[in-house]
């Protein structure tokens, strides 16, 4: 019979065949602590209208509630990282994320495998997986499981490759050998906080989404205006934001994915605004059927192309 070290480390071995660039493992308990601060997050209002924050709190504070009897968080991560720039003043930026095809594609299947290899090692294993798609406060896991550290931007980062790459979770009834966080390694630098185009970053490792331009220009309603505020700040974003991504020194370490899907989209890193603002539906559905674009819908990135042009 396996021990616990083999099971763990033959599940760490699967990942990274897989194709995932790190793996850690977390000890199931309650986050007491780390939901007291996504509680008051909220009671500030910083989740803006995404209402679907406020639900499932039980489930964020213990993932028990989801699966009873869990004992381990397995956390994944995967690089999307190309190297790719925006030309020079650029008017239409995408965010990098958004250059290839959605993670809520590509990483379900990935994690899909990862469970199965699971249930294999541990017959008698359950499992539940989530690509940023439920209830689990996957940052807070992935500091535990030591994939990486929370950064001033509220984004995990680590030191071989930056903060670009997506999050995956399991949880599962198996017992498996957990790992120590990993150390913070921001120390005093503030870029981020700094060169937020609308300040957002209210506090080291606290964003207001209600401040930031990739809430108002991917999960705000396409029927609410974007403040005149952010308007005058986008700088030529019109999906997403990399700003406190882009200036942070341990992003100079990136490393290209080897994920094919995660290339832009015919080289695209750019959307045209005014061919934004006559684009058909027929033709935005052929064109971003399986790219995070689509999630604005028709109607957001139009409202998003007309502010870029009033604001020119």
């Amino acid at each position: 019979m396996s021990t616990t070290a083999e099971r763990t480390a033959r599940i760490k071995v699967a990942a990274r065949a897989l194709g995932f660039d790190a793996v850690g493992i977390a000890r199931v308990e309650p986050l007491t602590e780390a939901y007291t601060h996504y509680e008051e997050w909220l009671r500030k209002g910083y989740h803006g209208a995404m209402g679907y924050m406020e639900r499932n709190g039980e489930s964020r504070r213990d993932v028990s509630a989801i699966l009873p009897g869990a004992r381990s968080v397995i956390v994944v991560a995967r690089n999307y990282y190309t190297p790719h720039i925006h030309p020079d003043k650029a008017v239409g930026k995408i965010a990098r994320y958004a250059w290839g095809d959605d993670y809520h594609v590509v990483l379900p299947p990935m994690l899909d495998a990862l469970s199965e290899e699971v249930r294999t090692v541990c017959p008698d294993a359950e499992t539940k997986r989530y690509a940023d798609t439920g209830p689990v406060l996957e940052k807070e896991w992935a500091i535990r499981a030591g994939i990486g550290w929370m950064g001033k931007n509220g984004n995990i980062i680590r030191r071989d490759i930056g903060s670009w790459f997506f999050l995956g979770v399991i949880i599962t009834t198996a017992e498996l050998d957990a790992d120590e966080p990993m150390d913070d390694y921001c120390g005093s630098c503030t870029a981020c906080l700094d060169q937020c185009p609308t300040k957002a970053i209210v506090e080291p490792k606290v964003v207001d989404a209600t401040k930031c331009i990739s809430y108002w220009t991917i999960e705000a309603k396409a029927d609410v205006d974007i403040p005149l505020h952010i308007v005058d700040n986008l700088q030529g974003w019109i999906f997403g934001c990399d700003v406190c991504q882009d200036v942070c020194p341990w992003n100079r370490f990136q490393t290209p994915t080897s994920e094919d899907r995660f290339q832009p989209r015919d080289g695209v890193t750019v959307l045209s605004p005014s061919d934004l603002v006559d684009l058909q539906p027929a033709r935005f559905i052929e064109r971003f059927r399986h790219s995070p674009l689509k999630r604005p819908k028709l109607d957001g990135l139009k409202r998003n192309a007309d502010a870029l042009l009033n604001s020119e």
